[in-house]
């Protein structure tokens, strides 16, 4: 495995936990103190009602943090929250889980959702009082949506695939963009222009990345007029000015494929002003999402279907780990096409992730989580790591971390894992205009890394300055200005100036 896939680390996300312990123990007591003790109840709350707090705690998620006090609040008005979180964090792991979850979790990872509910209705009927953490839930309804969405896709049946993405809006998250574009391919199919139209229109306004917006314009010209892609390519620019070159050039070779003029001039920039989020830089040492074809199995990414496909016997295999490990992906896939053992197939998987094959990568990483653990070593484990890389290749960001909250890395891995995962509920949270959450991400990015990027670092002072922190906005643009001054922050700086001087 290439330990140079992702920027290494250099400290744990637990030491930012420790770092802000006095404040969660603040928040904690605040946040579970019960309003009626007239009405409290003696019982306290184990290690399974414990879990998801926990797990938001780890992955600095504040939102849910908030969300899993108010039902612990609900739920156990007389518990007392202990004064750190390493405490908290001891409760947990002395306390007796009263349920198994492993099972259920693993049959939701092979797809077997009813089975995962039949888990969950026995253990239910087992131990009265225990419910599946909400973590499980959301997987769970999420993994199900996904499948009966796929299901519909492949029948070209449009309503039913409408109806899936309606039951779990989050299916049309950006980070899921492939289903947005079957969803409109679907439309087009059955001579639905109109809605497939506005499908990837509600896709060029909602996600910035230039590698989203390019794929759906390009989609879009298939069935738009170009009176709407005029209309598209305006909204493109803009929602995300940054991307305003990019999308100009295509509207230049899409109207010249179409037989028009070609545009002598570039429409100029929106002024960008504080309360206007501008995009999103380019995030080059984060992984791309792919752009998926839209005849290709969808960017949930089902494992392989291996049929009689033994654990060993590919005699290629050797071959085939020579290239990978000599970093020559073209061959390692040239010469491993057809697996016929999971061995082989988990080195191809390598190879087709480092050639920013993400789908392929991760369908190969989980048929041999699932069914290599016999090829024994680290192969399970980093199988597992390599399904971590392709989900976050992906973008599907909460994907990769509930996996590595269940896997027990390396240190470097572990490192490499948190780094992304903050590095992309940084620049989500800000898109999202959660301002406050976006500045904790990127310094607790800061902390684990030693530094911020460049172009994370300016996506943070925007995001002091939309959050009215004029004074850390100034402050990091004077920095960045002073380390290397570019249009770009000589403009920030006079801008934010003029808004304090006013």
């Amino acid at each position: 495995m290439r330990s140079d896939l992702i920027p290494p680390a250099r400290t744990l996300i637990r030491r930012r936990l420790r770092a802000a312990a006095p404040v969660l123990a603040a928040v904690l007591t605040l946040g579970l103190a019960a309003p009626d003790m007239a009405f409290a109840q003696s019982q306290e709350p184990g290690a399974e009602d414990l879990r998801a707090l926990i797990y938001y705690l780890d992955h600095d998620d504040q939102r849910s943090v908030q969300a899993e006090m108010r039902r612990l609040r609900a739920q156990f008005p007389r518990w007392t929250p202990p004064s750190d979180v390493s405490q908290l964090r001891s409760m947990a792991q002395t306390s007796v889980a009263s349920v198994d979850v492993q099972p259920i979790w693993q049959r939701i990872e092979r797809g077997d959702y009813t089975g995962a509910r039949g888990l969950i209705d026995q253990a239910r009927a087992q131990v009265p009082g225990w419910s599946p953490d909400a973590e499980m839930l959301r997987v769970l309804e999420t993994n199900e949506s996904q499948a009966a969405f796929d299901e519909a896709y492949a029948r070209r049946d449009a309503a039913g695939a409408l109806a899936a993405a309606r039951r779990t809006p989050a299916l049309m998250r950006c980070d899921r963009i492939n289903n947005a574009w079957r969803l409109a391919e679907l439309y087009q199919l059955s001579d639905q222009p109109a809605n497939a139209v506005t499908t990837y229109r509600g896709v060029v306004q909602s996600c910035t990345r230039v590698n989203d917006v390019i794929p759906t314009l390009e989609k879009a010209n298939d069935v738009a007029s170009w009176e709407q892609m005029t209309e598209l390519f305006a909204l493109a620019r803009q929602t995300a000015p940054a991307n305003a070159e990019r999308v100009t050039q295509l509207e230049e070779r899409l109207r010249a494929g179409r037989g028009g003029r070609v545009a002598a001039t570039t429409p100029s920039r929106p002024a960008r002003t504080a309360s206007a989020a501008p995009a999103a830089p380019a995030a080059p040492a984060a992984p791309r999402p792919a752009a998926a074809p839209t005849q290709s199995a969808a960017i949930s990414a089902p494992p392989v279907q291996t049929g009689q496909l033994p654990l060993r016997g590919d005699s290629r295999v050797s071959a085939v780990r020579g290239y990978k490990e000599q970093g020559n992906w073209s061959s390692c896939l040239a010469n491993s096409a057809n697996p016929r053992s999971i061995e082989l197939l988990y080195e191809r998987s390598w190879c087709a992730y480092n050639l920013e094959r993400a789908g392929e990568a991760l369908a190969g990483f989980t048929t041999t989580a699932q069914a290599g653990a016999a090829l024994g070593g680290d192969v399970p484990r980093d199988a597992r790591f390599g399904m971590i890389l392709s989900y976050l290749a992906l973008n599907m960001t909460e994907e990769a971390a509930r996996i590595a909250a269940a896997t027990n890395l390396t240190q470097q891995q572990r490192l490499e894992t948190e780094t992304v995962i903050l590095d992309q509920r940084g620049v989500r949270a800000y898109h999202a205009r959660e301002y406050s959450q976006s500045i904790a991400y990127f310094n607790a990015l800061e902390q684990i890394s030693g530094s911020l990027r460049r172009d994370l670092a300016m996506l943070r002072a925007y995001a002091y300055m939309n959050a009215g922190q004029n004074a850390e906005a100034l402050a990091e643009f004077t920095r960045l200005h002073n380390e290397l001054a570019t249009d770009e922050t000589r403009a920030a700086i006079q801008s934010l100036r003029n808004m304090m001087s006013g």
